[in-house]
């Protein structure tokens, strides 16, 4: 049976109107909301490093816009600006666009690669999933209590080298109302530190004292697979382990993610050996 078709999806006209009404939602939501957003920063550094993640910035394959690529990696190093050195003290959450604002040209964006009803598209502000998805894995790997997280695909592009890194993709932004937020549910204070260095983004998470626990993020069954709607799409289950610090032991083992992504590259770039018929 043929699925009916939702309004945004009926073209341009219905998405904007869709889109407007999920902002000011949010908007309305957030008034309504007696939580407390962290918004101090300071160029000073907390004393440990909790975790840091670098990712590159610049895709490049065959029926990437280069152009594109070069206006995300501008997009994340101004929403870079307007993050670096946040602190979010105990009690206090993160809004990624409560930080970043309104992706607009008017505040100095540029039109990147979005997801739009499935498809990518160029947009302004494209490419900040990127950023989000960065710190998505900082707090993964903290005590941090995630509170928002909207997933797209993690296969969007073939990944480099033929090496699969968990969570290397897969956190989608879109201004304001799909948000990445998390909590400081701890007595410590954290910091957010973000910026670029050449084609690549380096992010840390770094707090006033240690935390008794380390986490691992850990994947397994990774394989691609063509199902009956003649798509592809890379499937895995996606694990979060709590290690305690002076003991080693692995105290919890939570499923964070039963991936089903599809797969937005040509997959012709799929390694054979990725395949489904070759995991045991």
């Amino acid at each position: 049976m043929k699925r009916k078709r939702l309004f945004c999806e009926l073209g341009p006209v219905a998405y904007a109107i869709s889109t407007y009404r999920q902002i000011v939602k949010r908007k309305i939501q957030d008034l309504l909301d007696k939580g407390r957003f962290a918004s101090g920063r300071s160029s000073e550094l907390l004393p440990v490093t909790v975790w840091q993640h670098t990712s590159n910035m610049i895709k490049r394959g065959p029926g990437i816009d280069p152009i594109l690529q070069q206006n995300k990696a501008h997009n994340i190093r101004l929403a870079c600006s307007r993050i670096d050195g946040l602190i979010i003290n105990p009690g206090e959450s993160f809004s990624f666009w409560k930080m970043v604002g309104k992706t607009s040209k008017r505040n100095g964006f540029r039109e990147g690669r979005i997801l739009v009803n499935g498809h990518l598209v160029a947009g302004s502000g494209g490419g900040l999933c990127n950023l989000a998805n960065t710190l998505h894995i900082l707090i993964m790997n903290s005590p941090m209590k995630i509170t928002e997280l909207h997933h797209h695909s993690d296969a969007l592009a073939p990944d480099p080298e033929g090496v699969r890194v968990p969570y290397s993709a897969g956190t989608s932004v879109n201004y304001n109302y799909l948000d990445l937020r998390f909590r400081n549910d701890t007595d410590n204070a954290v910091q957010i530190c973000a910026r670029c260095e050449g084609d690549n983004l380096v992010a840390e998470l770094r707090s006033e004292k240690e935390f008794p626990a380390t986490y691992r993020i850990v994947e397994e069954g990774h394989h691609f697979r063509k199902e009956e709607d003649g798509r592809y799409y890379r499937v895995s289950k996606i694990y979060r382990e709590t290690i305690d610090r002076s003991t080693g032991k692995v105290l919890k083992r939570e499923l964070k993610w039963d991936n089903r992504s599809r797969v937005m590259f040509d997959p012709e770039l799929i390694p054979l050996s990725q395949f489904e018929e070759s995991v045991q």
